[in-house]
């Protein structure tokens, strides 16, 4: 079913962004992404995220709370967004959270389109209709190419409905949702972090980029 209802035009509460990206990574599954562009407003819901908090998690790119150009909006205080590129090809976004100084942030990994009309203009931004779900926005590197989303936006505020071409709304309560999570994707570098079960996403939704048969539901 096309969450069609779900647009609310509410910020999210600043506390959600305040708080360490263990914690705000289930809670950002149900919430809005829009996007302003060039072919109109895309809005969508998001569905998986990856948390990447703390300078002693070793997945993070400020592990060891290694502080550089690429990295340093990571320790600006919960709200903006950090995007990067990998394989010099893909384009990642993540949102910023917790307190000044000290690296969190949340890896939007898939987004569900709101409406047949959102979902038709990521797919011409993707140039092709998706043989499933997942092909249109399953994925850090095809939600952003959705979206239309590069490094251009980085330090956008996602706190600020309307402020500017990328920002968050309220959803749906995460209370209401069905959260599963399971380690993170291709981190085989982050030695006993690997095996964290920092991935969430909501159950059986077909935009979510890999289902784990071994995943778990998220307490609370």
């Amino acid at each position: 079913m096309t969450p069609a209802n779900l647009r609310s035009g509410e910020p999210l509460p600043s506390a959600l962004f305040a708080a360490p990206a263990l914690l705000a990574a289930p809670l950002l599954l149900g919430q809005i992404l829009i996007r302003q562009t060039g072919n109109g407003e895309i809005a969508c819901r998001i569905v998986e995220t990856e948390s990447y908090g703390g300078a002693e998690d070793l997945g993070s790119h400020a592990a060891g709370g290694r502080r550089t150009a690429r990295t340093e909006i990571m320790f600006h205080a919960g709200g903006v967004a950090y995007i990067y590129l990998i394989y010099g090809m893909h384009h990642c976004l993540n949102v910023v959270t917790g307190q000044a100084d000290d690296p969190q942030a949340v890896l939007i990994r898939a987004v569900q389109p709101l409406s047949p009309e959102d979902a038709a203009r990521m797919a011409a931004h993707r140039g092709r209709a998706p043989r499933r779900p997942a092909e249109l926005s399953g994925g850090p590197g095809r939600l952003c190419r959705a979206l239309r989303i590069d490094r251009s936006l980085g330090g956008c505020r996602l706190d600020r409905p309307g402020d500017g071409p990328l920002w968050l709304e309220r959803g749906d309560d995460p209370k209401s949702l069905e959260i599963m999570q399971a380690p993170r994707i291709n981190i085989p570098y982050a030695g006993e972090y690997a095996a964290r079960p920092w991935r969430f996403y909501l159950r059986d939704n077909p935009y979510v980029s890999v289902l784990d048969p071994a995943a778990v539901r998220c307490p609370g």
